[in-house]
């Protein structure tokens, strides 16, 4: 009796524990394909909420990668001014707008930003996130500790890599830039 309940509770808590799991894996469709992405929920609990209620509804799918800088990262999430199929995009704006929800104060930790690390975009305000955010093509150790990582890709980095660079001499800006086709929970 006591190893059916036992192995009762081990598929229970498995079971659970992969629940949990999956609620924190998003899918990242660009042009070249999937990206699977792991969402840090118990170091940046407000940044994943936010992130999940915008992709979730939709706000993001559309919106261009408007800074790509080689050997560096690649910027997207301004759902105001960088969404390519909303009557307020504005390319030469992109990078300017967030969400119409408010700024979140931040959630810096002890996370790397290692290659394939995504991490919220600000302004020279620690708690100014909302809604833009980067993927790291590279380790960026400069980072650390002055930007809140809440997520990282777990598969489908070679996407990534493929997406249109910017212009280096103009901090990254992307003529026709490649833009996030669809963001959602699994």
């Amino acid at each position: 009796m006591n190893k059916i309940l036992l192995s009762a509770l081990f598929f229970f808590f498995l079971s659970i524990n992969q629940s949990m799991t999956e609620e924190n894996i998003m899918i990242l469709k660009l042009k070249d394909g999937d990206v699977k992405i792991e969402l840090f929920e118990d170091v940046a609990p407000n940044h994943v909420k936010r992130i999940k209620e915008l992709a979730n509804s939709g706000k993001y799918d559309n919106v261009v990668f408007h800074r790509v800088i080689d050997g560096f990262m690649a910027q997207t999430g301004d759902v105001k001014f960088g969404n390519s199929s909303n009557s307020d995009f504005d390319l030469n704006r992109a990078g300017m707008g967030g969400s119409d929800l408010p700024n979140l104060n931040q959630e810096f930790n002890s996370l790397p930003h290692d290659r394939g690390t995504l991490s919220m975009a600000r302004s020279s305000d620690p708690n100014s996130a909302n809604s833009q955010f980067f993927i790291c093509f590279k380790p960026a150790p400069f980072l650390d500790r002055q930007y809140t990582v809440f997520g990282k890709v777990i598969e489908g980095m070679e996407n990534v890599d493929k997406i249109k660079r910017g212009d280096e001499n103009n901090n990254g800006a992307v003529i026709d830039p490649d833009k996030i086709i669809s963001f959602k929970s699994l």
